[in-house]
C-alpha cells in the first residue's frame, strides 16, 4: 500500500517520514494529478452560475492531497537528497509544471473566476475573500490565461524548460560542493584554526579512512578556515575553490544554465506583455518596479560606499602593519577583519562560543517567543522525523491549545544542501470550521557535536538561528481562512521581516541573560562581551552592506532589463563594478552558483534583504521604546503581521502594526551609517 496515496493515519497528522518509499512519490504525485484535475474538472462544469463558493474557494481547496506529496517530496530533496531522488524530482518538476500550466491556461475556468471578479464590488466579501479573488485572477491574467493559443503553447514549453534548469543549477552546485576537499596531513598548516574545528576536520578525516584532516566547502568547515587559517595559500587555495564552483568547464558548470534561465525569463515576461522579467515579479511586490528597486539600491549604495571605502582602508593599512601586507586580495578579508575585529574590541568567536551551546539558543530562541508570544515548546518523541539528527516539537498557546508542530534539523551531512532556510510540512488553513494548524520546520548547518564538546555556535550563527526562527513564528502563528494566504505567503520584500526583526533579540543584554550562559560553568555571559557584542555590531558594516548591494544589483541586471548574456564572467564583473573593493579573481564567478535567484525565488528579490532591513530597523525601534518583552507591542505584532499572512497589503499590515510607514533612518543609525 502506498502510504502517500491516503490520508496519514499519525498523530496530529504529521508526514510518516519512515514509511515512505521512494517508489512511492511518483506513483502518489500521479494520482494527486489526476485528483486535482477531476476537481478542476468539477468546477468547470458546475452547472450553477459562477460564485465566490463553487468558483474560487473550490480552487483555492483544490490540489490538496498532491501539495502534500510535492511538499514533503521537495523539502526533502533540499535536506534529505540522493542521485535517486535527484533523478525523481527532474521527472516531476515537469509534470506539476505542466498540471499548473493546465489549469492557468484553461479558458473556461478562467471564464469563471473572470466572472466573480467583475462583479466583486457587490459581492459583499471579507478582506480575505477579496485578496484571495483578487490574487486567483491575477494569478491567471500574470500567467498566460488571456493570451492566443500558439502564445499559451510556448509559455509552456518555456514553463517547462525553466523548472528542469532550476533543478538542474542546484544539483551542479552541490555536486560541485560535494566533490571538493582540501585535505591537510601536516600540522603547522593549521596554525591559527580554532581547535573545535581541528577536531571535526579530523573527524570527518577518519570517517573517510585519511590521515590528517579533512575541510570541505560546507560552511561551517569553509567559515572558520578563511577567518583563522594563518596559512594564506591555503586560505588562497580553498577560497578560489569556493568560488569556482560550477565555473570549471566541467560536466556541472552552469554558464550556459545561467544564459538560458536569465533569456528564457524575458521571454517568458514579453509574452505576458512585460517589459522585463523584474516588471513582472516586482508588480506584486512592496517595491512595485525595477526603478524603485534601483534607485533604493543606489540611494543605499551613495550612503554605504564612503564608509566602506574608508573600513577598506583601514584593514589594509592593519594588515600592512601586521603582515606586511600590500594588497588585500578576497581570501583575506574574512582573516583580517577578524584580526582587527579582536585588537579594536578584544573580542573573537571563539571567546564567545563557549557562551552559545546549541540547545541552549534554542531554548532562548523558544524563551524568547514565550514571554512575547505566550508559546511553550515541548518536545516530543513520537513524531516521525526523516533523519535522526531531527527534532520534534508540539509547540502550544498560553491556554494550553495547539497552535504548531515544529522541526529542527540542525547538521550538515552529505545529502542536504548548504545555508539556511524555514519551510512548512502542512500550512495553516480553516476549513469547515476546523483550524488547521501548520507543521513548520527549520533547517540550517551548524558545526556538529564533537567526542568532547556540545555545537557551539558562532554569534553569526546564534543570528541566523532566531532568522530562521523567525520565518518558523510567521508560519506558526499564521491564522488565516485560506492556505495560499497563509504564515509565509506573502510579497516577497515582506517575508523578512518577521526573521530580520527576530534577530535583533540577540543583541539585547536582557535577552542574552536567558540562554547565553557557559556550557561548562553555567555562568551567563558577562556584561563586557554584551557591550562589545553591540559595539561591534556595526563593526564594518560598510562592506557588509556593499556586499549585499551587489548581489541585488546584480540580480536586477540580470532581470531588470531583458538583456544577452555573452560571457556571464563578464556581465557580472560589469555589475558589480560599483561596489568592488577587491581586485577581481579571474578563476571565480558568483553567478553560477547564486542559489537565491536562479535556484530559490529571490529572481528580482534579492533587494528585499535590504529593504526588510529598513522595516525590521523600524519594527524594533518600537519595541525598543516601549520594552523589548512589552506585551502589548508583541501582542500588535502579532495580531497584524505575523497570524495575518498575506491576507492584505503588508503596508497596510505594517501601518496597523506601526501607526506609520517604515523610516529608513532607523537602520542606517543602527548600521552607523550616519
Amino acid at each position: 500500500m502506498n502510504i502517500l496515496i491516503k490520508h496519514f493515519n499519525t498523530k496530529h497528522n504529521t508526514a510518516p517520514f519512515s514509511q515512505i518509499k521512494l517508489s512511492d512519490y511518483l506513483p502518489a504525485v500521479k494520482e494527486g494529478i489526476s485528483e486535482t484535475k477531476k476537481e478542476i474538472d468539477e468546477i468547470v462544469n458546475n452547472s450553477d452560475a459562477p460564485t465566490f463558493a463553487n468558483t474560487i474557494e473550490a480552487l483555492e481547496f483544490s490540489g490538496t492531497q498532491l501539495d502534500r506529496v510535492t511538499t514533503i517530496f521537495f523539502n526533502l530533496n533540499s535536506a534529505e537528497t540522493s542521485e535517486e531522488m535527484q533523478k525523481l524530482a527532474q521527472e516531476i518538476s515537469p509534470m506539476l509544471t505542466e498540471l499548473s500550466n493546465d489549469i492557468t491556461l484553461n479558458a473556461n475556468l478562467f471564464q469563471r473566476i473572470k466572472a466573480v471578479y467583475d462583479q466583486r464590488e457587490s459581492l459583499n466579501l471579507t478582506t480575505e475573500q477579496a485578496t484571495l479573488l483578487d490574487k486567483k485572477y491575477k494569478g491567471f491574467s500574470r500567467n498566460g490565461a488571456l493570451l492566443a493559443e500558439d502564445k499559451k503553447s510556448r509559455l509552456r514549453e518555456i514553463d517547462a524548460e525553466l523548472a528542469k534548469l532550476k533543478l538542474t543549477f542546484g544539483e551542479n552546485v552541490l555536486a560541485e560542493t560535494n566533490n571538493y576537499e582540501l585535505h591537510i596531513t601536516n600540522e603547522s598548516d593549521l596554525k591559527g584554526l580554532p581547535e573545535d574545528t581541528i577536531e571535526t576536520a579530523r573527524s570527518l578525516a577518519k570517517s573517510k579512512d585519511k590521515e590528517g584532516w579533512i575541510f570541505t566547502l560546507d560552511v561551517p568547515s569553509y567559515s572558520p578556515f578563511v577567518t583563522y587559517a594563518d596559512n594564506r595559500e591555503l586560505r588562497k587555495e580553498i577560497a578560489i575553490a569556493y568560488g569556482k564552483k560550477a565555473f570549471q568547464s566541467n560536466e556541472f558548470d552552469n554558464q550556459e544554465n545561467v544564459k538560458k534561465i536569465v533569456a528564457l525569463r524575458h521571454e517568458r515576461a514579453q509574452l505576458l506583455g512585460y517589459e522585463s522579467h523584474s516588471h513582472f515579479v516586482l508588480e506584486e511586490r512592496m517595491a512595485q518596479n525595477p526603478d524603485k528597486v534601483k534607485s533604493f539600491l543606489n540611494d543605499l549604495l551613495g550612503k554605504a560606499k564612503p564608509a566602506a571605502e574608508r573600513e577598506f582602508s583601514q584593514l589594509t593599512a592593519f594588515a600592512k602593519k601586521l603582515d606586511n601586507l600590500d594588497q588585500l586580495e578576497k581570501w583575506d578579508g574574512a582573516y583580517y577583519s577578524e584580526k582587527l575585529k579582536q585588537e579594536l574590541f578584544n573580542l573573537d568567536d571563539e571567546k564567545l562560543k563557549p557562551y552559545f551551546k546549541l540547545q541552549n539558543v534554542q531554548e532562548g530562541a523558544f524563551e524568547v517567543a514565550k514571554r512575547l508570544f505566550g508559546l511553550t515548546f515541548t518536545e516530543v518523541f513520537d513524531i516521525d522525523k526523516y533523519h535522526e539528527d531531527v527534532h520534534t516539537f508540539e509547540v502550544n498557546d498560553a491556554n494550553g491549545n495547539l497552535v504548531a508542530i515544529f522541526y529542527s534539523d540542525f547538521f550538515p551531512r552529505k545529502g542536504k544542501r548548504n545555508g539556511a532556510w524555514m519551510t512548512s510540512f502542512k500550512p495553516q488553513y480553516i476549513k469547515e470550521g476546523i483550524n488547521e494548524r501548520p507543521h513548520v520546520s527549520i533547517v540550517c548547518n551548524f558545526t556538529k557535536p564533537t567526542e568532547t564538546k556540545p555545537s557551539l555556535l558562532t554569534f553569526n550563527e546564534v543570528t541566523t538561528l532566531f532568522h530562521e526562527f523567525g520565518h518558523a513564528l510567521h508560519g506558526m502563528l499564521a491564522n488565516t481562512t485560506y492556505p495560499s494566504l497563509s504564515g509565509t505567503s506573502v510579497y516577497w520584500d515582506f517575508v523578512e521581516l518577521p526573521s530580520q526583526v527576530m534577530e535583533n533579540w540577540c543583541y539585547e543584554p536582557e535577552a542574552l541573560a536567558i540562554f547565553a550562559k557557559h556550557y561548562e560553568t553555567g555562568e551567563i555571559i558577562p556584561q563586557e562581551y554584551v557591550d562589545k557584542i553591540k559595539e561591534s555590531a556595526s563593526f564594518l558594516e560598510g562592506i557588509a552592506t556593499l556586499r549585499q548591494l551587489s548581489f541585488g544589483l546584480l540580480d536586477m541586471e540580470y532581470h531588470g532589463k531583458p538583456v544577452v548574456v555573452d560571457n556571464v564572467k563578464t556581465f557580472e564583473k560589469t555589475a558589480m563594478e560599483p561596489t568592488a573593493l577587491y581586485p577581481d579573481v579571474a578563476e571565480n564567478c558568483m553567478s553560477v552558483s547564486f542559489s537565491h535567484i536562479f535556484q530559490g525565488g529571490y529572481s528580482s528579490g534579492y533587494y528585499s534583504y535590504k529593504w526588510a532591513e529598513v522595516l525590521d530597523a523600524d519594527a524594533f525601534a518600537y519595541f525598543q521604546e516601549k520594552g523589548i518583552f512589552n506585551k502589548e507591542v508583541a501582542a500588535k505584532f502579532k495580531d497584524n503581521v505575523l497570524s495575518q499572512g498575506g491576507t492584505e497589503h503588508p503596508m497596510t499590515l505594517y501601518k496597523k502594526f506601526r501607526g506609520q510607514e517604515p523610516k529608513p533612518e532607523a537602520l542606517l543609525k543602527r548600521a552607523g551609517l550616519i
